[in-house]
C-alpha cells in the first residue's frame, strides 16, 4: 500500500498534490511553515518542521510513509539535505521533483554569484532602484547597502521590521506575467534585479522582463546538494509511484 509524503510549498508540489489526490493515492502534504497563509491542498496537510533528520526519520516510520517526494523550493537546501539523510535512515525511497534551472540566453545581462552576500557585493556603490526577488529570509545582508531603494515582493506581509531603510513591499502571489513585470519595473524605475535561479515558468517573467529592458540581473546560483534521484515532471513522479497519468506536466 502506497503512502506518500510530499515536501511541498511550490507550484510543482501543488500540481503534484492535485494529481495524487485525483488518483486516490494516500498522501500527506507538508509545508515548512514559512508561509503564513499556505494554499489549500486536496490532501491532508501538516505545517512546520520535523525536528531535523532524526525527527523526519521517526515521522516516516511512525506514519508508515512508503515514498517521499521532495518538491520544495530549489533553495530549501536544509530541508532537502534532511530528507536525503532521513530517508536513508528509514530506508524510504526518495525522489526529488525539481524544475530545471534557467539558462542564460542572448540579451541576458547576468552576474552569477554563489550566495546573498556575494549578491550584495555585486550591487553598485551609487544609489539605485533594486528589485530583490529572493525571499524574506535572505534580506538581512542587504542592510549593509542602505543607500539603495529596494522593491520586495512577498506572498504574505512581513511580520517584522525589515533591515532596509528605503523599501517598498509588494504583497502578491504568482505566477506573474511578462506584461505585469514590465509595468512594475518601469513604474518603479528598477535598475538592478537580484534573483535566485529558481527555474520553472511561474517566476520566469521577471527574467524575461529584465532581458526586454536590458537590465542587469544578479543571479544567485543553486546550492549544491548530495546526489539523489530527481525528475522534472509530475507525470514522472506518478510513474515512480506506480500510476500512469495523461498529464503532460
Amino acid at each position: 500500500m502506497t503512502r506518500a509524503l510530499i515536501l511541498g510549498g511550490t507550484a510543482d508540489a501543488n500540481l503534484l498534490a492535485a494529481t495524487i489526490a485525483s488518483a486516490g493515492i494516500d498522501a500527506v502534504y507538508s509545508y515548512g511553515g514559512r508561509t503564513a497563509s499556505p494554499a489549500e491542498q486536496p490532501l491532508p496537510t501538516r505545517i512546520g518542521g520535523f525536528g531535523g533528520v532524526g525527527g523526519l526519520a521517526d515521522y516516516l516510520r511512525r506514519e508508515g510513509i512508503t515514498h517521499v517526494i521532495d518538491a520544495t523550493h530549489p533553495f530549501a537546501a536544509e530541508m532537502s539535505r534532511n530528507a536525503i539523510a532521513a530517508c536513508a535512515q528509514a530506508a524510504t525511497p526518495l525522489l526529488a521533483l525539481e524544475r530545471a534551472p534557467w539558462n542564460r540566453t542572448s540579451g541576458d545581462r547576468w552576474i552569477e554569484v554563489a550566495d546573498a552576500g556575494s549578491a550584495v557585493a555585486a550591487l553598485p556603490e551609487s544609489r539605485a532602484n533594486v528589485f530583490l526577488a529572493i525571499g524574506r529570509q535572505h534580506i538581512a545582508p542587504f542592510g549593509s547597502r542602505p543607500q539603495h531603494a529596494y522593491t520586495l515582493r512577498f506572498v504574505d506581509p512581513p511580520g517584522e521590521t525589515l533591515p532596509l531603510p528605503d523599501a517598498e513591499i509588494i504583497v502578491s502571489r504568482g505566477p506573474f506575467t511578462l506584461e505585469g513585470e514590465l509595468e512594475m519595473m518601469r513604474t518603479r524605475a528598477i535598475a538592478w534585479i537580484v534573483a535566485r535561479n529558481s527555474g520553472g515558468s511561474g517566476a520566469r517573467a521577471k527574467i524575461d522582463a529584465a532581458r526586454t529592458l536590458g537590465l542587469p540581473v544578479i543571479m544567485i546560483t543553486r546550492p549544491l546538494l548530495p546526489e539523489r534521484p530527481r525528475v522534472e515532471r509530475v507525470r514522472e513522479v506518478m510513474e515512480w509511484l506506480g500510476h500512469r497519468t495523461c498529464l503532460g506536466a
